[in-house]
């Protein structure tokens, strides 16, 4: 068995060590942030502080796929989620009243799943961690850079452990970075003189504002967790004890979204959205919180098929993050850890192998989600920057807009649709289904579903009161 250091203690670093710990690796979890997570939810939403993540306080949710995931990997963890208080789901719930056919299919409870606050959910995890005999979570540690060993590979440094900001050396046989959207890992591996990495960056180019509310009932869904309204876009989560988020987001660069900073402006917004409206309806427990400044960004570790370094990995937000809105980084960051635990099973004694091995499954099984996000938010924020200017929007992708038109009709192309959102399956691999092209078109030519919701002059008064 391996020492590992994972350097990070989010719920993706922490869901690491876990699986890695479960194989009987002994694994040590470094997390700069000292405080340690609260024994209660509310506790832990009213007076957890992690400085290290901007986004903390920011809407989350875990989709099935993040259930799925842990299911396999980590028996018992979605009934802990569940004794703490996070909510059940199930977007089958929703289905769209034009659809007929509301009889059950074999694996529905595939589409279920558990969420709650970012907070509430990490605390969650860290107890998990915290009972774990061959896994450490030290708080306040932060990682300096990274320890030289003897080369594996011509020509590739190897990572051998972590030199913290103290000074203290921790060795092992496998560094795992997990710590997020912030990674430093591109300046250690650059102490290291290890060649660059492929890489990709830019601003995802939206600004977000959301209110959490709390009351006796979570609202009933009447429309899609993530919906295109004119020029701006809501998103309504569930969360944990009795608690619920709105979100409205747009482009940065939409100078008059500024006025939902104050929340009668942000309420009198969704207020005018007929299938968001009823998500007012509770006590609010916080203003309007705002989150701008999100990049797009993606590293890649192994370059024509060689490693620029062994004995040191990437997952999540640390490998890959794009623009949130769709809620998929902490499900896409299980899958990442899944797929981690399996590379070292099979290839921990040859640090080439494992980084190839950890690469090809990444390019083949993560990238695509991540691409694909890329792909729908510039096509969004181009429909956004059309809208604004009084332009014609550019037209939609022609497959995806078949199959939203065919789920608003046909059960099976709605279970299909849910699927890639949830990140469930790939669009690819949805399509490619025996009768699917017929089932997409019976509805051709129909217009995708859209959202009731005010105009952009509309929107406009409403910002201005």
């Amino acid at each position: 068995m391996a020492t590992i250091v994972v350097c990070g203690g989010g719920v993706v670093g922490l869901c690491a060590g876990l699986m890695l710990a479960e194989d009987g690796h002994e694994v040590t979890v470094l997390e700069p942030d000292a405080a340690d997570p609260p024994g209660t939810s509310r506790e832990a939403w009213d007076g957890w502080r992690r400085t290290g993540v901007a986004q903390f306080r920011q809407p989350h949710t875990l989709l099935p796929r993040f259930r799925q995931v842990v299911d396999r990997e980590l028996p018992g963890l979605t009934e802990r989620l569940a004794d703490g208080g996070c909510v059940g789901v199930d977007y089958l719930e929703s289905l769209p009243p034009s659809i007929e056919d509301r009889a059950p299919r074999p694996g529905d409870d595939r589409f279920r799943f558990v969420t709650g606050r970012r907070p509430v959910t990490e605390a969650v995890v860290a107890a998990a961690a915290e009972e774990h005999p061959r896994l450490s979570v030290r708080r306040g540690v932060r990682v300096a850079g990274l320890l030289r060993g003897p080369s594996s590979l011509p020509g590739v440094p190897h990572v051998a452990g972590v030199r913290t900001g103290t000074g203290e050396e921790v060795t092992a046989d496998l560094v795992v970075d997990a710590t997020g959207r912030r990674s430093p890992s591109a300046d250690w591996l650059a102490e290291l003189d290890a060649r660059p990495g492929r890489a990709e960056s830019s601003a995802s180019g939206f600004v977000y504002y959301t209110r959490y509310f709390t009351g006796p009932e979570q609202p009933r869904r009447i429309g899609p967790q993530l919906a295109p309204v004119g020029s701006i876009s809501l998103i309504t989560l569930g969360g944990d004890n009795d608690t619920w988020s709105v979100t409205v987001f747009g482009p940065t660069r939409d100078a008059p979204l500024k006025a939902l900073r104050e929340a009668e402006v942000f309420d009198r917004v969704v207020a005018a959205c007929p299938r968001q409206a009823h998500w007012l309806d509770g006590r609010p427990i916080t203003g309007v919180l705002a989150m701008a400044g999100v990049l797009d960004r993606y590293r890649r570790l192994v370059v024509d098929g060689v490693p620029v370094v062994t004995g040191f990995v990437a997952v999540g937000d640390a490998w890959a993050c794009t623009n949130p809105s769709a809620g998929r980084g902490i499900s896409v960051g299980a899958l990442h850890a899944q797929l981690l635990r399996a590379a070292v099973r099979t290839s921990l004694d040859d640090p080439g192998e494992l980084a190839r091995t950890f690469d090809e499954a990444t390019e083949r099984e993560v990238t695509p989600f991540y691409r694909g996000q890329l792909t729908a938010d510039r096509a969004r924020i181009a429909e956004m920057d059309a809208l604004r200017a009084g332009r014609e929007p550019p037209p939609p992708d022609p497959v995806r807009a078949a199959l939203l038109a065919a789920a608003v009709h046909d059960a099976d192309a709605y279970r299909a649709l849910l699927e890639t959102v949830t990140c469930l399956a790939l669009p690819g691999d949805v399509l490619a289904r025996p009768g699917m092209a017929e089932r997409l078109a019976a509805h051709a030519g129909e217009p995708p579903p859209g959202t009731p919701g005010p105009d952009r002059r509309q929107l406009l008064d409403l910002l201005a009161g």
